[in-house]
């Protein structure tokens, strides 16, 4: 397969990840581009053996101890949230190949539009604001929905800038450098406004931030060897937008992309947050619907965890149900994590279960907070990752886990034969 020359030295510039052997050491940047079916190049950084480590004793840690000299592979079980964004501006070329040298089998491109109804890659249509430089570019700050403004002298009014794709062109939306997804409320000026980030994140490799459209994302996906997860990001416009754009029209035209690119629908897995959606491409562009995914974010009360609900999803069509990870957890009497209510009955509906998001939560010694809320009393370390994992996996039988880091999932899945 024919390689663009940007790639192999974006993989070179990520070699700090490799953890490299003298055989490593002695090979061409090149040489080390994770193309096609080539899995001998998963490489996972320090981070999964850390985590390994951090374990309370027992023996899922020894299982993953013995596996630290295993030879990795990609999975599909690895599923890229955003690219890899703990460390990554989100959604940019750079967070796409990091996430593919950790192993990740499939990598998602959430998907909005642009005034001229062309499909990006941005988590949401309107966090232009928080994941590029936006706001200190005069000339597309002035487009914004609302322009940035600086935080009040006496800080009761904190900054804040609404910038959405729907305000600019593609040719626009190219010319942003893609940052870490954070802005500074106490902010004066534009450049300041830029600043927030997590300090359990990093700026180390913010400094690039190619920004994709998501017919770009889709081509280094596949020079990449990987697979498909776009998210048609529900809009924040009214819709149809400016009148005669509906919203059949764009999950059609994000589908369209991949049949245009000649990518087969057994490696896609469109998602949406609205049923709708889903529903639409299982009945109307079946080969691809055959893998939608429904994106639950419903409270867990009664009606929403029901074998009713489940067994309704199920007859409508929808193959695949994605909650947040706690969802699909609680704690028995003895406080061991289990597999909730609302994770048996799906199963029993026949729905298979993905995931999400891994790694998005900073430290864990303080309980998680929301992504591990049915069992924050008994998250109190790193370590626990892979505890949530092997339930998600063993117990609860997901087959995918989104991971803001997806080194930790692979580890898992290889140590596993996943």
């Amino acid at each position: 397969m024919k390689r663009s020359l940007i790639l192999p030295l974006l993989i070179g510039s990520l070699a700090m990840l490799s953890g490299c052997n003298d055989s490593d050491d002695k090979a061409s940047a090149p040489e080390a581009t994770p193309t096609g079916n080539d899995q001998s190049l998963v490489q996972l950084g320090p981070r999964p053996y850390f985590l390994v480590n951090d374990m309370d004793d027992g023996e899922l840690k020894n299982t993953l101890q013995a596996c630290e000299s295993k030879p990795l592979a990609r999975t599909d079980f690895s599923i890229a949230h955003r690219g890899a964004p703990l460390q990554f501006p989100e959604h940019t070329r750079e967070s796409y190949v990091a996430a593919a040298r950790m192993g990740a089998g499939i990598i998602e491109c959430d998907v909005a539009f642009t005034k001229d109804r062309e499909l990006v890659c941005r988590h949401a249509q309107n966090d232009l604001h928080t994941t590029t430089n936006i706001v200190a570019v005069p000339e597309l700050n002035a487009k914004c929905t609302t322009p940035f403004e600086p935080a009040s002298s006496d800080g009761a009014t904190p900054a804040k800038a609404e910038c959405r794709t729907s305000d600019i062109t593609l040719a626009e939306f190219k010319s942003l450098r893609g940052k870490m997804d954070a802005s500074n409320p106490d902010a004066t000026t534009p450049e300041a406004y830029l600043g927030g980030t997590a300090d359990w994140r990093t700026e180390l490799y913010a400094t690039e931030g190619t920004l994709l459209s998501h017919r770009e994302s889709i081509e280094l996906l596949k020079e990449l060897g990987v697979k498909f997860t776009p998210e048609l990001k529900t809009p924040v416009v009214d819709m149809p937008f400016e009148g005669d754009y509906t919203q059949q029209d764009y999950a059609r035209q994000m589908i369209s992309e991949y049949a245009e690119a000649g990518v087969n629908p057994e490696n896609v897995w469109p998602q949406s947050f609205l049923l709708d959606d889903v529903i639409f491409w299982v009945n109307q562009m079946p080969e691809f619907g055959n893998q939608a995914v429904f994106l639950d974010e419903k409270a867990n009360d009664p009606d929403n965890v029901s074998m009713a609900y489940m067994e309704g999803l199920a007859q409508q069509g929808v193959p695949i149900l994605a909650p947040a990870i706690w969802k699909m957890l609680t704690l028995d009497g003895n406080q061991k994590i289990v597999p909730s209510e609302y994770a048996i009955n799906a199963k029993a509906a026949g729905l298979d279960l993905i995931g999400w998001s891994l790694e998005r939560s900073g430290p864990l010694n303080t309980g998680g907070g929301w992504y591990y809320q049915s069992i924050n009393d008994v998250i109190n370390n790193d370590g626990d990752m892979f505890t949530v994992i092997d339930v998600l996996a063993q117990e609860v039988g997901v087959i995918g886990i989104f991971s803001d880091w997806p080194a930790t999932t692979t580890y898992y899945a290889n140590c596993m034969g996943i």
